[in-house]
């Protein structure tokens, strides 16, 4: 069996459609659907059953985890990089990784957990995943350093060689829909193009980077898949790894992908950035991806331009929004 904290999310769900295409259905889904859409991102999907993350908890540390699992996917939290209740985060985010990783590694199953780019900061200091760098690293937000304790705390606990920590860069593609706010640009742009005609970037705020030509890595949840499989397979590759493509591109390189996909002319209008992203934006990332292909993981393979055209001509323009 295989448990997948965050299984009704974005990228829990799409890592359920991967197992799906594998003929695996032996599957616990942990999430917390609540009153959101998040459930849709589960039909169609086969898996055993599913359990509140409170009542898989409360399971948990009274019996147990049940024999035969194979691999824990952890990728349930709280990813709003705007949430300011620490203690909620603390709980949430760090706690129970941790209780959910003892588990794991007291008795041997493969354990792949959901870090964030935005344990690296402002980037000031690269985004290297080299360990030996993770004190080095300064969050701008409670729920990157609420990753990045995690990490450290199995840097701490001798775990890192036993688990593998993804460091997930921008993210995009089907199932986000219901993330609101926290939706990636792509799944904006198309919903704003389809609206207006156009699309609205940030200005610059800083003169090494032209309007629109700030860069993020961006990469393709079905690339997420993949190597989250891969590192199931492989139990020997443990550390903190980046996901990302390991090439960065520019929003005005997102925008005109998304406009071609819809078939329309490019049309971008630039605006002032907010002031609450003043000495907060992240004008370059991109994934330093050596260590991930040092271990012989297929590096993550769709281009932007593939990614983009795939999620908007084979979901968005189908009204499609989830695999």
């Amino acid at each position: 069996m295989y448990i997948v904290t965050g299984g009704a999310g974005f990228i829990g769900s799409a890592l359920i459609w991967k197992l799906n295409s594998l003929g695996i259905d032996d599957i616990l889904v942990v999430d917390n659907l609540g009153s959101t859409e998040k459930w849709k991102n589960l039909v169609g999907r086969s898996f055993r059953d599913y359990l509140h993350r409170d009542d898989f908890m409360q399971t948990l540390r009274a019996k147990g985890l049940p024999g035969g699992i194979k691999a824990i996917f952890h990728l349930g939290a709280c990813s709003s990089t705007t949430e300011r209740d620490l203690d909620f985060l603390f709980r949430n985010n760090l706690e129970y990784s941790k209780t959910l990783a003892r588990h794991a590694l007291d008795r041997g199953i493969r354990f792949i957990n959901a870090s964030s780019a935005a344990t690296y900061g402002d980037g000031s200091q690269g985004f290297d995943d080299d360990p030996a760098k993770l004190r080095e690293l300064r969050p701008l937000n409670g729920y990157g350093y609420s990753k990045q304790l995690f990490d450290l705390w199995a840097q701490r606990e001798g775990a890192l060689s036993s688990i593998a920590s993804l460091k997930f860069f921008n993210v995009y593609g089907p199932n986000e829909y219901h993330k609101g706010d926290m939706r990636s640009v792509a799944a904006k742009a198309f919903r704003e193009i389809g609206a207006t005609g156009r699309m609205r970037l940030f200005a610059s705020n800083c003169p090494d980077y032209p309007d629109g030509g700030q860069m993020r890595d961006f990469i393709y949840v079905k690339d997420c898949a993949d190597v989250m499989w891969h590192l199931a397979e492989h139990p020997e590759t443990g550390g903190v790894f980046n996901l990302g493509t390991g090439k960065a591109r520019t929003w005005n390189d997102l925008a005109q992908a998304v406009f071609k996909a819809m078939g329309r002319e490019a049309a971008i209008d630039y605006v002032p950035m907010p002031e609450h992203l003043a000495g907060k934006y992240q004008n370059f990332t991109q994934a330093k991806m050596d260590r991930l292909a040092e271990t012989g993981c297929p590096l993550p393979g769709w281009s932007l331009e593939d990614g983009v055209a795939d999620y908007v001509g084979n979901y968005l323009l189908k009204d499609e929004a989830y695999l």
